[in-house]
């Protein structure tokens, strides 16, 4: 069987598979604009702003009928998230890493998927082997990224708020906070 030269961008999955192709590189993060737009406003700089993937196709036998078509996916990057805790920068690294298995048409796929603990997609003319790998890193995201110790100290909740002029002006809920107090000791 012949060799060529496989797009990541429009990859013939099947044809992948089946010659047990891989590829690896790296994206600028810019290229994945959902996954850059869930990153922090302004990144650290020491974060990379490059994804890092590896694909590799392979053909299994299958039980009765065709091969089986499989599609591995390795992704990484460095990301600038929000601290949820002092709303500043946080690098954190994100991977993925999924096989996922593709079959002739969109019900065999729904069939399968429901039936298995393996990702099942329905095989296309062409894959979009980047916009594969930004969906998988954003699934990786974590739920609440925060610093393990915050740069800068929090403000206490119950603390003196600055004003515009300077001066320190009482928290605007310290009187619901002195009432609540007040009403549980009568």
């Amino acid at each position: 069987m012949s060799s060529c030269v496989f797009d990541p961008l429009q990859l013939t999955v099947e044809n992948f598979a089946k010659q047990g192709q891989v590829l690896e590189g790296l994206w600028p993060l810019a290229s994945l604009t959902r996954l850059q737009e869930s990153t922090h406003a302004q990144p650290n700089a020491d974060v990379h702003a490059d994804v890092a993937w590896h694909l590799r196709g392979e053909s299994r036998a299958g039980r009765s009928g065709p091969p089986e078509i499989w599609l591995h996916l390795q992704s990484n990057a460095d990301v600038a998230l929000t601290c949820q805790r002092c709303l500043q920068s946080v690098t954190q690294h994100v991977s993925a890493e999924r096989s996922f298995r593709f079959v002739h048409g969109e019900a065999a796929a729904a069939e399968l998927d429901a039936q298995s603990e393996d990702d099942v997609l329905a095989l296309s003319r062409f894959l979009d082997a980047r916009e594969l790998t930004e969906d998988e890193l954003l699934l990786s995201l974590p739920l609440v990224p925060r610093h393990d110790v915050c740069p800068q100290p929090l403000v206490a909740p119950d603390a003196a708020v600055e004003g515009d002029d300077g001066a320190q002006q009482e928290h605007p809920f310290a009187a619901l906070a002195q009432l609540k107090r007040d009403k549980l000791l009568s």
